[in-house]
């Protein structure tokens, strides 16, 4: 028999919050021009799709700087950026990252959150961001109902590497089977919290899903479709 969920782990990043201008085609020209890199805006997110490998072809899953910024130097790059400041324009918006007030709540989070955490659920957040988690959700006012943070940053392997969904469970005081991840990321979220031993939801704000059925998980388009799948006979 399968055992009630207890805890539930969120992924940060386009799944409880999404990135305000600054982190669009136009942010990051503005960001470029004063360092002297011209970009098109236009490119922006054509030069995401392109750089984005970057971030999954790498041997060691360990948190690393270095990793972040030659992916925001890729993007730069492919919307037309050249020259030496690229580096110095990439620092720039990879440490504003971690800054809480570039970002926005998704809508469905404050009417989620707190209805799992009334229900008696463990929840937390595990994030490969360098951004304080302990900010993020005080900023955010969810600090009231997310009680487990853990984070990549500064030297901790990775989503989808186990050891840090590990570090997760053992702050939740639960086992594998009785934790469920949502996540945005097929293979840092899903994949990652299969493999070590959680149930997971795969959560495709954009609708697509890009793979051959069956998904490895169930997918939800909003939050709001989250409690259904932890409580199928009674939905909040």
């Amino acid at each position: 028999m399968t055992p009630p969920i207890k805890a539930v782990f969120f992924d940060v990043d386009f799944t409880l919050i999404h990135p305000g201008p600054r982190f669009h085609g136009p942010g990051y020209a503005e960001v470029c021009a004063v360092h002297g890199v011209v970009v098109d805006a236009a490119r922006f997110d054509a030069a995401v799709a392109q750089a984005l490998p970057i971030l999954d072809d790498h041997d060691d899953p360990i948190y690393d700087h270095g990793l972040f910024i030659r992916y925001t130097a890729a993007i730069i790059e492919h919307m037309g950026g050249q020259g030496e400041a690229v580096a110095a324009a990439a620092a720039e918006i990879y440490d504003a990252w971690a800054s809480n007030h570039h970002f926005d709540l998704y809508d469905d989070v404050h009417g989620v959150l707190p209805a799992l955490a009334e229900r008696g659920l463990r929840l937390g957040v595990i994030s490969n961001s360098h951004r304080s988690l302990e900010a993020f959700t005080e900023h955010f006012a969810l600090d009231r109902y997310v009680r487990t943070h853990v984070s990549a940053h500064p030297n901790r392997r990775m989503k989808p590497h186990r050891s840090i969904f590990e570090a997760a469970l053992a702050d939740a005081g639960v086992r594998a089977d009785e934790a469920l991840m949502v996540g945005d990321s097929l293979r840092a979220d899903v994949e990652g919290a299969l493999a070590a031993g959680l149930r997971a939801v795969w959560l495709r704000r954009d609708g697509e899903v890009v793979m051959t059925d069956p998904a490895p998980a169930p997918v939800i388009r909003r939050l709001d479709e989250l409690p259904a799948i932890i409580w199928p006979a009674s939905p909040v």
